[in-house]
């Protein structure tokens, strides 16, 4: 029988007061909180499984708040995302929360989030996002990113941005997104890192494929963290490896 493992990790970095990210894996959900060591969960291959992570706006007001609320609502929804439309629906709904949760809260105006995760089934995967956190494929190909940064172009001699160009919430007044979906077949031994750019922006991609050649599991998740922690852990850093065993 097939399974899908998921490892996760959550790390407030060295710079950061707090934690402003979240994580989702099927009805698990870990948010604003940090993780000593990874954790990994195991579910049975069939039904839609949810894996994400949201890592809220920073130098905007409650942040942890946003990305709390998004994975909690994915996470609700998780069973009923069999398809590319379900999905685009409870990420406009995520969305729709955010600004609500703003709308009855003037200490939270312009709270926003990125979300990026894949919804595993038997025999397909899913990919989605919304702003630049990513979904990267460890398959034996080597790593190729399946997410689509939602950035401004970069400027010459910059190699990554903190601004977004769409996001769930974030704004004053209630913008509608157009979240990247893509659907793949699910092939044999296949691996997926989720993840925010706490991890992309500091470690680069070649680094970590190469630690997905040599480790795998919570190891991998460790190094990669470690990696994230060496270049300066400048932000939150949190991370999501999904892999198909049998």
């Amino acid at each position: 029988m097939q399974y899908v493992t998921v490892t996760a990790l959550s790390h407030t970095g060295l710079v950061r007061e707090h934690n402003e990210d979240s994580l989702v894996a099927g009805p698990w959900t870990l948010c604003g909180t940090v993780t000593e060591n990874p954790q990994t969960l195991v579910f049975p291959l069939g039904g839609p499984l949810v894996v994400a992570v949201a890592d809220g706006i920073g130098g905007q007001p409650a942040g942890e708040v946003a990305s709390a609320l998004t994975v909690r609502q994915l996470a609700a929804l998780g069973p009923s995302l069999d398809g590319e439309e379900a999905v685009r629906d409870a990420l406009n709904l995520c969305n729709h929360a955010v600004y609500a949760a703003a709308d009855r809260d003037p200490e939270l105006c312009t709270m926003g989030t990125t979300v990026a995760g894949a919804v595993v089934r038997d025999g397909s995967v899913l990919v989605f996002n919304v702003g630049d956190s990513r979904v990267l494929d460890a398959g034996a190909d080597g790593l190729r990113q399946v997410s689509v940064d939602d950035s401004p172009p970069l400027t010459p001699g910059r190699t990554t941005t903190s601004l977004v160009t769409q996001a769930l919430g974030g704004a004053p007044e209630f913008t509608p997104v157009a979240p990247h979906l893509t659907t793949a077949p699910l092939a044999p031994g296949a691996r997926y890192l989720v993840c925010t750019d706490g991890l992309t922006d500091h470690v680069p991609q070649d680094e970590i494929a190469e630690l997905l050649r040599h480790h795998s599991g919570g190891r991998a998740a460790f190094e990669l963290w470690r990696s994230a922690i060496e270049a300066g852990g400048p932000d939150n850093i949190t991370l999501a490896l999904i892999g198909i065993g049998e």
